[in-house]
């Protein structure tokens, strides 16, 4: 083990022993509600923090830095622009989604719709969440097999165990507590590296004239290949705005103008933390003449920095992975406990027995990504599965929910088995299988016809069954989406 390798080391476990102290330290959970949603106590700034770190996570801060070398400064449509498109949307939402005051989506989507809508959306859900953990699984395995130097999969089960005790033990509260934390080490970090990356590349306008020799003259341009960009924003941006975990931390502020306080703080944080991101991949381009193994940011610590600092930023990263991590898992388990078994299996557990069985969920959820992650290590592919499963199956009924009274559990019943089906079959394709597509896998072509399906789906067997309009009528009048 080299001198850095023994200090980082070090420094991890130093970062995890703090991180278990304050998770332990902190008031044990009686009830779901509690160890959920933190009994609604927590102020909208601290919520806010949380969000962010949920999303500026393993992602943004190493896979953004790879397609930035390559792309140049249009890779900030690949995550930057979704984020800031479903922020937007949900600043839109978040009032209402409060107001109606629910712990889960599902508990939403049966007061709006009925029993079985809610029970398939938990099952998009888990999918989704399920699927979220494993890309930071594999984020966080692909980081420490470069930077450590040992197997990919003992690393990634090495990483997901450390969110997993965390997480376990500390609930929501707990991912709060340590996602303030951990936003703040990575801001160092992120920062840290996009000035040493300006430093070793010569600046802005020497990046130009390599961009310009090696046949890039859109390098620059950010409006690069846009028909491609623009099915990140589809689906990416149309899956996030309805993702259970940030519409979980919605239902957690104390009320609904702190949910909508939330969202404004989040959009305008986000802008400048991605754009930082984007331009440090776009400056590496100066430094190095193709990806390294493992990737840009490993190698910039492992080569750029001095030990010391090395260090210091190589626990700031991990910080960033295990944010993005901890939220799904918990989100994860949420579902899997309250709106599967709470409502499936068992209506009439203890609050105290919810507990447990919360714990014992986001054990579940945690392996079942770990599992994914050993078999998958293409981060974008994972991440567009999970994408496509929510967009198609779950944003049009539950967007629709909150504005168009003529909406009814049989449509949205119909909507969301067409997008299981039709996601599932784009995710064999994907995955191998050799079966028939009118469409290109992964286009925007594919995320149009999927959405504009599911769309006339939910509108005409809504139209063509019996209305539910005084169901709707109540749940969108307490809404007040307009109001």
């Amino acid at each position: 083990m080299t001198q850095l390798q023994y200090i980082s080391f070090i420094l991890l476990g130093l970062y995890f022993f703090v991180i278990m102290l304050v998770v332990l330290k902190a008031k044990k959970s009686t009830s779901s509600e509690d160890y959920f949603l933190a009994s609604r106590k927590l102020p909208f700034w601290a919520l806010s923090i949380t969000f962010i770190a949920s999303w500026w996570g393993g992602g943004s801060a190493i896979d953004l830095v790879d397609h930035g070398f390559n792309q140049g400064i249009s890779s900030f449509w690949i995550y930057g622009m979704p984020v800031l498109f479903s922020t937007f949307l949900m600043y839109l939402f978040s009032k209402a989604i409060r107001k109606i005051g629910t712990i889960t989506q599902p508990q939403l989507m049966e007061a709006r719709y009925n029993k079985r809508v809610a029970f398939l959306l938990s099952l998009l859900i888990l999918i989704f969440m399920i699927l979220g953990v494993a890309t930071q699984a594999v984020v966080i395995g692909n980081f420490f097999q470069s930077f450590f130097e040992i197997d990919y999969k003992i690393a990634a089960f090495f990483g997901t165990s450390m969110v997993l005790l965390y997480s376990f033990f500390g609930g929501f509260k707990g991912v709060v507590i340590t996602d303030i934390i951990q936003f703040v080490f990575l801001c160092i970090a992120v920062f840290v590296l996009f000035v040493v990356a300006y430093q070793h590349s010569g600046g802005f306008e020497k990046v130009q004239e390599i961009a310009l020799q090696q046949n890039k003259p859109a390098f620059f341009s950010f409006f690069h290949n846009i028909s491609n960009n623009l099915v990140f924003i589809i689906t990416f941006g149309c899956s996030w705005m309805i993702q259970a975990n940030i519409w979980q931390r919605i239902s957690a502020t104390k009320n609904p103008n702190d949910a909508k306080k939330m969202m404004s703080l989040a959009f305008v944080v986000f802008i400048p933390l991605y754009l930082i991101v984007t331009l440090t991949g776009v400056l590496s381009l100066g430094i190095f003449d193709s990806i390294p193994i493992g990737g840009i940011v490993p190698a910039m610590i492992v080569d750029l920095l001095p030990v010391g600092l090395a260090a210091f930023i190589f626990v700031g990263l991990c910080s960033a992975i295990m944010s993005t991590m901890d939220s799904m898992i918990n989100t994860g388990a949420l579902v899997l406990s309250v709106d599967m078994y709470k409502s499936k299996i068992k209506p009439s557990v203890s609050a105290k027995e919810m507990v447990f069985v919360g714990k014992i969920s986001t054990v579940v959820i945690a392996l079942l990504g770990l599992l994914i992650s050993l078999e998958i290590r293409s981060i974008l592919r994972i991440a567009w599965i999970g994408s496509d499963f929510l967009a198609t199956g779950a944003f049009v009924p539950l967007v629709f929910a909150f504005i168009w009274k003529a909406g009814n559990s049989k449509g949205a019943f119909a909507s969301i088995i067409f997008g299981l089906i039709f996601s599932t079959y784009n995710m064999l394709i994907a995955l191998g299988a050799k079966l028939p597509s009118a469409w290109e896998i992964a286009s925007v072509e594919q995320a149009l016809i999927g959405m504009i399906t599911s769309f006339v789906i939910y509108v005409c067997i809504s139209l063509l069954t019996k209305p539910e309009k005084k169901k709707a009528t109540l749940f969108i009048e307490k809404a007040g989406m307009f109001k």
